[in-house]
């Protein structure tokens, strides 16, 4: 043989090694499940501003919250340690996208338009938009429609200030958070507020003054954690993790210590 053709026939099985050894690196590629198991920890993205899900403690300066509950749960059945990297909202996804964190724990709404980026766990969390009522309050409300002519108190800026803005013949009254529309209520200068249902279960049980939940008023939306594409193992394994922990009853502990109520038996949306 030549040496010219001794030297093609080298490159070309040199090409064909290189490819099959490529091959065999992108088959045997690290689920991000073992990624998480050698480093010994999972790394989670929270705002860290978002009580009861999350948010700093101002006694001891650590962070708490029923998401932060729920990621030491999944954490603890993975067998690893958890490490939180607090990011503002507006840029957390992208912190995902970009690997700053293994999962997002905060209250990530499952949407199509989500999915075709990210995975998600099954849902941990399924709310529905909840009218706040006077705790002695008779009158009933059963929907938006029975709201014409009455006064419903929001927070400025939120999904739910668009939902009730949207309902003909209510007056919707805007204000900068939930203490202050709850005055309002109690005070009788409006007749019911309007926020998620769990947040609305977390205002009943920890705000000391009279009032209550009213009627569910719009669909569920159901929240779960979103990772990377392409870890089918590390799905199955945060899966395994919830599921287990929602048939003990180990995630009712945690959703009732929060909001008085088991939210633990969430079902995916068909």
């Amino acid at each position: 043989m030549k040496f010219s053709q001794f030297f093609r026939s080298a490159i070309a099985a040199g090409v064909v090694a290189a490819a099959s050894l490529g091959a065999a690196a992108a088959a045997h590629a690290a689920d991000l499940l073992d990624t998480v198991k050698e480093r010994g920890t999972l790394i989670v993205g929270v705002e860290g501003t978002y009580p009861p899900f999350n948010f700093v403690d101002a006694k001891t300066g650590e962070l708490d919250g029923f998401d932060i509950d729920v990621s030491k749960l999944v954490a603890e059945r993975l067998g690893v340690k958890v490490q939180f990297v607090k990011t503002e909202w507006s840029a957390i996804l992208a912190g995902l996208t970009s690997g700053k964190f293994d999962v997002i724990v905060n209250q990530v709404g499952i949407t199509p338009e989500r999915q075709k980026t990210f995975d998600f766990s099954v849902p941990y969390v399924a709310s529905s938009p909840q009218l706040i009522l006077r705790k002695n309050d008779e009158s009933g409300y059963a929907s938006f429609a029975d709201l014409k002519g009455k006064k419903l108190g929001v927070s400025q800026g939120s999904n739910y200030e668009a939902l009730a803005k949207a309902q003909e013949g209510v007056e919707v009254k805007s204000y900068p958070g939930a203490p202050e529309y709850l005055s309002d209520l109690v005070s009788r200068r409006v007749d019911a507020a309007l926020n998620d249902q769990l947040m609305t279960a977390y205002l009943v049980k920890t705000s000391n003054i009279p009032i209550k939940g009213g009627a569910i008023v719009g669909e569920p939306k159901f929240n779960g954690i979103p990772f990377r594409k392409g870890n089918p193992q590390f799905e199955a394994a945060i899966n395994k993790a919830l599921q287990d922990s929602f048939a003990d009853g180990e995630f009712a502990k945690i959703s009732n210590k929060w909001f008085g109520i088991d939210v633990s038996q969430v079902r995916k949306p068909e």
